[in-house]
């Protein structure tokens, strides 16, 4: 068998596994909603773990991590920083959320916010927003499955069949099985990531330079001078550099995937284990820098940034099945957040658009039927996305945020202050996301667009709720 073949029997073998283990962890969940888009509220610490951290970081740390090491230098640390801030908030946002999902039978976001502040238009747009920033988060994690692929197979599997054959295995476990197929593939994912992730980590640096501290003596220290470089190679200041982390820091603790997971935890401890337990996670990220920086120097350099990991792979020609279980490392990473996107944008879509935005009723198995529905038109959106929009994948994320973290004002205000009103909340988030999307196109401003605009989110909320009380 050539070294192609070897590669893909072992991703195959891998996409395999994924898939029974997605589709087994169905079992014993009941054929409601509930049980589909939250678990029966069920998830234990273990699962909780996983589906926190493995949700979260996917293929922009897995292959945009490092390409941003290797481009930036320094600027790569910003991953580091809002990963470490970021899911503090949800220490007191989860267990709220939590409570009132099951005094109240909510199963997401918006239908919290809207429930909580009694004005249902809320929901719809939520569920707008949201998909803003699932589509390139989820655009994103199949571009950087497709680019695996591609590298490892020197072009015989090039990034659109790559994508689609990855996505077809999630597609169907999450069809099968909803949040808990999500839960359980995300520990096999995580676990399997984080091995692979120190492997390479520790290793690259030993092979190129003889370890990790002569690896950082051979580097121009500017390079590793704080705030780094942008992506296209100009100098990043202190203003755009500390703003991106910022709004990304603020976005992490809402996106509705996340925010999702609180409805499915066993109880309130469980959550807040949860959030202390999550920043040995971020010890997942130390290696997938130290990959980046090893690359430095290297030659020849990779075509794209997102690519070096792959592209290093290939070249210090290291024996095809042991390429291949690298390859299926950089997948989990992607699968591990692709399947909790695409789950809970389908809920959404139902839950929140739907039931509550239009006021219909669905018996919960209909509705579940409809959530499985829209799984492969969501897909599709996506995909079309990844194989046409051509930013780096940290790129991506760094633009997705700023959507997202337009939905913290309303949720907070729902949750821990009792004179919000939903007028107020829905013009605040109207106003905010505008700004957040239009602004790039007005100004150029060395600042993410998602600060300005939840600044004037959370200003809107504040004063129109003061302006215009609750009767």
């Amino acid at each position: 068998m050539t070294s192609t073949g070897w590669i893909l029997a072992v991703v195959g073998a891998y996409l395999l596994l994924s898939l029974v283990v997605g589709w087994r962890a169905g079992r014993g969940t009941s054929a409601s909603a509930t049980g589909y888009v939250a678990g029966d509220r069920s998830m234990g610490a273990l699962l909780m773990y996983f589906v926190t951290g493995a949700t979260i970081f996917s293929a922009f740390a897995f292959l945009g991590a490092p390409g941003r090491a290797w481009s930036t230098g320094a600027g790569a640390f910003h991953i580091l920083a809002f990963g470490t801030l970021g899911l503090v908030p949800f220490y007191w946002v989860g267990p709220a959320a939590a409570r009132l999902g099951r005094e109240r039978g909510y199963v997401t976001q918006a239908e919290l916010v809207a429930g909580e502040l009694a004005f249902r238009p809320l929901a719809p747009v939520m569920a707008l927003v949201s998909l803003l920033a699932f589509v390139p988060y989820l655009a994103l994690q199949m571009r950087g499955a497709g680019h695996v692929l591609e590298v490892l197979t020197e072009g015989r599997v090039g990034v659109e069949v790559g994508a689609a054959a990855v996505y077809g295995v999630v597609l169907v476990y999450v069809w099968r099985s909803g949040v808990m197929g999500v839960g359980w593939t995300n520990t096999l994912q995580g676990v399997f990531m984080m091995i692979l992730a120190w492997s390479l980590g520790l290793y690259l640096p030993h092979a190129l330079h003889g370890g990790v501290a002569p690896m950082f003596e051979a580097i121009d220290p500017e390079f590793l001078r704080l705030p780094g470089l942008k992506p296209d190679g100009s100098p990043w200041t202190w203003v755009g550099y500390g703003s991106t982390v910022l709004a990304m820091a603020v976005g992490f603790s809402f996106w509705p995937h996340l925010f999702q997971k609180a409805y499915a935890a066993r109880s309130e401890r469980v959550l807040r284990r949860t959030v202390v337990l999550y920043p040995t996670f971020q010890f997942f990220l130390l290696p997938i820098l130290l990959i980046g920086f090893a690359a430095v120097g290297f030659d020849p350099p990779p075509a794209q940034a997102d690519q070096v990991l792959p592209h290093m792979l290939l070249e210090l020609e290291l024996p095809a099945v042991v390429v291949g279980l690298f390859c299926a490392g950089a997948l989990a990473a992607s699968m591990s957040s692709g399947d909790a996107i695409l789950h809970s944008a389908a809920s959404i879509l139902v839950r929140d658009g739907w039931i509550v935005g239009a006021g219909r009723t669905l018996s919960p198995e209909a509705e579940r039927t409809a959530v499985r529905a829209l799984l492969l038109p969501i897909l599709v959106v996506a995909y079309l996305t990844a194989t046409t929009f051509h930013a780096d994948l940290v790129g991506l994320l760094a633009y997705a945020y700023g959507p997202v973290g337009q939905l913290a004002p309303p949720v907070v205000a729902a949750l821990f202050w009792g004179r919000t009103t939903g007028p107020a909340a829905l013009a605040g988030l109207v106003l905010g996301s505008a700004v957040t999307l239009g602004l790039p196109h007005l100004v150029a401003l060395d600042v993410h667009p998602g600060v300005p605009g939840l600044a004037v989110n959370a200003l809107v909320v504040v004063l129109g709720s003061l302006a215009f009380p609750r009767r």
